[in-house]
C-alpha cells in the first residue's frame, strides 16, 4: 500500500463517518473467503460477489524479482513475457486472442514478490480461462527463436521505462544504494547486462524451478459459487504433477548503520529529491525480535499523516505553507515480503536547490519524533485507510488483487482480516514511538537528481516515459 493512493479521499472519509455513525461493523463486511487444496498443494481461494455477472481468475506464483540470483536479475519477469509466447498446443498469441474474442481482459505483472496472470471476463467463461491457465502452467513452448524476439521488447521496455526517465533510473539506482546486498537491489525488470545474457536453458530452468502448482495459489472472485470454482481447479489444475520445491530463501539485505547518499546526473526538467528510511513490513516483523507487531500498522498511519491528502503535513506544510517544494509523496508498503523503505518522494519548486528543500523534510520529521500527533490528525488518517480499503471492494480485481497478494508474499490471506483492527488499534504515542525508531540517519538513504540540460528529444522521451509502458506481445 502506498499512501499517496489516499489523497483527495475526503468524500470517502465523510462519507465513512457517515457509515460509523450508523453503527457499521467492519468485522461484518468483511467478506467470506472459500479456502481449498488441491491433491498436487495447489492452494484456492474463492469469494463470491454477486452484483454483477462477471468474475476474475487469477493465478499467483510465489517467486519474483527478490528471488533472483546476481546474473538472471529480470529472469522473472523475462518469463512472464514468455508466457503469452504458446503452449505444445496453442500457437503465439493465441491465448490472447481466446480471452478478446470472449469479450474479456487479460493480462500479468511482476514484482519484487511474486508473479501474477489474470483474465477478467463474463462468469460463464471461466472454464476457458482456468482450462488455458493451466495448459501453460506445464506446457508452456519455450523456443530460443522466441526469447531473442522478446529479449528485444524487453529492452525497449526498460530503455523507455527507467533508461529514458531520469526519476526512474534515480530510483533504481537509489534501491540499489539502500540494499547493497539482497532484498530489493535489483530492479523487477533486471539489469541491461543481464538482460543480455539471458538463453533458453536459464529461462527453461527458471521455469521448471518455480512454475509448479505446489507454488501457486489460485485466486476466483465474482459471480461464483465455491463448489464450482473447485470442479474447475480440480478438472485443470489437479492433473499437474506437483514439483519438488526448494523452501523459498528469505533474503534480507544486511541492517544499515549510517547514511547513504546518491547522486544522479542526467538530463531532466527539474531537480528530484528521494528519502527513504529502512522499515520493517509485516512479514519482516514477525521474523526480528526487536520488531514489534503494531509497528507496521503505526508506519502506514505515520505514512497518512505526512502524505494524506490535501491536510496532511508535507502537502500543508512544504508545498502551500512554505511553497518549497511542488510536489511531495510518501511511499510505504508494509505487505512486502521483505524489509522495506519508508519513502518520501519531493520536487523543489522553481530555484530552490534540493539541500534546501531535505532540511525542510528534516524538519518535519523531527516534529513528529518530538512530540505525538493529535487525536484529530489520528482521526483522519485512520478514517482515509480504512475508507480506501472498505471502497477498494467495489472492484472484484481488486478483491481479488489483495487475496493474492498477501497469499503470494507469504502473509496468507487471512492476514487481511487484520488490517482494520491493526490500524484501529494505533495510538498518537506508538505513531511518535515509530518516528523515533525509524526516521533516523542510520536508517536513512538519499538519492538526488541533479539534472542536466535537455534536448528536445530527450523531453518528448522523458514525457513518454512517464505516462507507463504496456507490455507488447
Amino acid at each position: 500500500m502506498q499512501n499517496k493512493q489516499l489523497s483527495g479521499k475526503r468524500p470517502l472519509t465523510l462519507l465513512l463517518s457517515g457509515v460509523f455513525g450508523l453503527g457499521f461493523s467492519f468485522a461484518q463486511a468483511t467478506p467470506t473467503v472459500f479456502e481449498g487444496q488441491l491433491v498436487n498443494g495447489m492452494r484456492v481461494l474463492v469469494q463470491e460477489d454477486h452484483r454483477a455477472p462477471i468474475v476474475t481468475s487469477q493465478v499467483w506464483y510465489r517467486v519474483g524479482a527478490s528471488d533472483e540470483p546476481s546474473g538472471m536479475t529480470g529472469i522473472s519477469h523475462m518469463l512472464e513475457h514468455m508466457m503469452f509466447k504458446g503452449t505444445k498446443t496453442l500457437a503465439p498469441g493465441k491465448f490472447s486472442e481466446i480471452i478478446a474474442q470472449k469479450g474479456g481482459q487479460e493480462n500479468a505483472f511482476t514484482s519484487r514478490d511474486y508473479t501474477a496472470y489474470f483474465q477478467t471476463l463474463a462468469r460463464e467463461h471461466l472454464d476457458t480461462a482456468m482450462r488455458l491457465e493451466a495448459d501453460r502452467m506445464r506446457n508452456l513452448n519455450l523456443r530460443a527463436e522466441d526469447l531473442a524476439k522478446e529479449v528485444e521488447v524487453v529492452k525497449e521496455e526498460r530503455r523507455m521505462r527507467t533508461d529514458d526517465n531520469p526519476n526512474a533510473k534515480l530510483m533504481e539506482q537509489f534501491q540499489a544504494t539502500a540494499y547493497l546486498n539482497g532484498g530489493y537491489h535489483h530492479p523487477v525488470i533486471g539489469w541491461m547486462d543481464d538482460i543480455n545474457q539471458y538463453d533458453i536453458n536459464k529461462l527453461k530452468n527458471w521455469y521448471q524451478a518455480h512454475y509448479a502448482p505446489n507454488n501457486a495459489t489460485l485466486v476466483v472472485v465474482g459471480d461464483v459459487q465455491p463448489s464450482e470454482v473447485m470442479t474447475l481447479a480440480k478438472k485443470y489444475f489437479a492433473p499437474l504433477k506437483p514439483f519438488e520445491l526448494k523452501e523459498r530463501a528469505y533474503q534480507d539485505a544486511v541492517a544499515q548503520s549510517g547514511e547513504r547518499r546518491i547522486t544522479l546526473r542526467a538530463p531532466a526538467k527539474l531537480p528530484t529529491l528521494m528519502m527513504g528510511y529502512r522499515v520493517p513490513s509485516l512479514l519482516s516483523a514477525s521474523k526480528d525480535k526487536s520488531v514489534e507487531a503494531w509497528e507496521p500498522y503505526a508506519l502506514e498511519v505515520l505514512a497518512g499523516v505526512l502524505d494524506g491528502g490535501q491536510s496532511a503535513r508535507l502537502s500543508k506544510n512544504l508545498v502551500r505553507g512554505e511553497q518549497i517544494a511542488g510536489e511531495v509523496s510518501v511511499g510505504y508498503s508494509l505487505d512486502s515480503r521483505l524489509s522495506d523503505l519508508f519513502t518520501i518522494y519531493a520536487v523543489p519548486s522553481a530555484g530552490v536547490e534540493p539541500a534546501k528543500l531535505e532540511q525542510a523534510v528534516r524538519r518535519e520529521l523531527a516534529q513528529l519524533r518530538d512530540a505525538p500527533v493529535s487525536e484529530a490528525e489520528l482521526k483522519r488518517v485512520k478514517a482515509q485507510v480504512i475508507a480506501a480499503d472498505v471502497y477498494g471492494r467495489d472492484s472484484v480485481f481488486y478483491q481479488a488483487m489483495r487475496l493474492g497478494s498477501f497469499e503470494a508474499a507469504g502473509l496468507g490471506h487471512k492476514r487481511l482480516d487484520e488490517m482494520i483492527p491493526g490500524i484501529e488499534a494505533v495510538t498518537t504515542e506508538q505513531v511518535q514511538a515509530v518516528a523515533r525508531k525509524y526516521l533516523v540517519d542510520e536508517r536513512l538513504t538519499v538519492g538526488v537528481l541533479d539534472p542536466l540540460p535537455m534536448s528536445e528529444g530527450q523531453a518528448m522521451k522523458t514525457s513518454s516515459a512517464a505516462q507507463g509502458y504496456s507490455h507488447v506481445r
